[in-house]
């Protein structure tokens, strides 16, 4: 497996030749600063493709080139705003770079409710709580009718934390705090459905949120089909690769649709355009978050369909919650996957992602989730697995 690493431009706090020296040999970016639905120019992206190449690295995939939410709702402009996706494909491809990962997630690209989840040792990581969740759904965003979607016990926890942040003088501290880590921090830097210095970004949200009325499971699908029938042809022409990754976690949010979450969610989109460059991005991490997936059956069972692999791991917790767990352990079983892929599939792009934030990693400014020293550890733990592997194997 060809170890990269996700690298947001030259504005990263992380170098090139950082990266270099900890043994990466690919970089996943995109061109950040060109605004979603926009034409990437062909001359930006060689511009990039060599500046990259300049210090021994290859650009080996693109994460992402945003679908825009109105191709996922299917606006007035779907079809106008798919030819420029068109335009960038074939300019990516005649540039040399053939693997797009992207999703199909409405508004929420990922979500998170605390960015520095403590561990035991010090470090931190990203972290799920249900019943903050459901606190920001009811009490902050208070979307209507949104008590259907949850339990009694965990409406019941929500209240009583209402309550206690009402008596404790907090409740402004627990909104921003949420407001920040749900729709804010985990958003900004990757769709730019929300920028950091929003100045309302409920209000906003609300909007976002109001574009998907009406919009169900089955309309989602078809939209994306369409998305995908529509591109295809220049994916043929210029040998392009899309991989979509799955819904982060892999369950309905606030009401929107998720349709990439389980095995029927990948098999139907898979058969619904079978041409083989519509992939998957095999994110263990996002799959594992869900209790219903076994993951190394699913990496067996789709690998030959995958383009692009993320090597992380959760732990789902017994309420629900769910934990960014080391690389090595959770129920991921990412040694499992490794063996998977060495065997069948040992040509694909994998990153580690999302590690814990570590040795003064924090007072660095790096993204949500893409600290340097959790992830070089994690790189480390997964170069270590893929030589045992494939030593195994015999290849080495």
């Amino acid at each position: 497996m060809k170890k990269t690493w996700r690298w947001f431009g030259k504005k990263d706090n992380i170098t090139l030749p950082m990266l270099r020296q900890i043994g990466v040999e690919g970089i996943v970016t995109a061109l950040h600063d060109i605004p979603n639905g926009e034409i990437w120019p062909y001359e930006d992206i060689v511009e990039m493709k060599e500046y990259i190449e300049s210090f021994g690295l290859e650009w080996s995939v693109v994460e992402s080139l945003p679908v825009s939410e109105e191709i996922k709702y299917a606006g007035a402009k779907r079809d106008e705003l798919i030819e420029k996706y068109k335009v960038s494909l074939a300019n990516l491809g005649r540039a040399g770079i053939h693997c797009i990962c992207y999703n199909f997630m409405p508004v929420l690209d990922w979500a998170r409710t605390d960015l520095n989840h403590p561990w035991d040792d010090g470090s931190t990581s990203l972290y799920f709580d249900r019943v903050k969740f459901v606190y920001f759904d009811r009490y902050i965003l208070q979307r209507e009718g949104c008590e259907k979607d949850y339990p009694q016990h965990e409406l019941d926890a929500a209240a009583e934390m209402h309550r206690k942040a009402q008596a404790e003088g907090t409740l402004n501290e627990l909104h921003a705090q949420l407001t920040d880590a749900i729709i804010v921090k985990t958003q900004g830097f990757v769709n730019g459905n929300i920028r950091e210095d929003e100045s309302a970004p409920v209000a906003h949200f609300r909007q976002l949120l109001s574009l998907y009325d009406g919009i169900g499971r089955d309309e989602l699908r078809a939209n994306m089909k369409y998305f995908l029938e529509a591109i295809m042809p220049v994916c043929d022409e210029w040998a392009m690769d899309m991989c979509v990754h799955p819904d982060d976690p892999p369950m309905p949010l606030l009401g929107l649709p998720r349709i990439v979450c389980c095995d029927a969610d990948i098999e139907w989109f898979l058969n619904a355009v079978p041409n083989p460059h519509n992939g998957l991005t095999f994110c263990c991490g996002s799959l594992s978050a869900g209790s219903h997936n076994d993951v190394p059956a699913l990496a067996k069972k789709y690998c030959h369909r995958t383009h692009f692999v993320h090597l992380r791991s959760t732990d789902v917790l017994p309420n629900g919650n769910f934990i960014e767990a080391d690389h090595l352990h959770g129920r991921a079983n990412l040694i499992d996957v490794v063996r998977i892929f060495e065997k069948e599939r040992p040509d694909v792009p994998m990153r580690v992602d999302h590690g814990r934030t570590m040795l003064g990693d924090a007072d660095k400014g790096y993204n949500a989730g893409y600290s340097f020293h959790g992830r070089m550890l994690g790189l480390a733990q997964m170069d270590g697995v893929i030589a045992t592997v494939r030593n195994e194997l015999g290849k080495e």
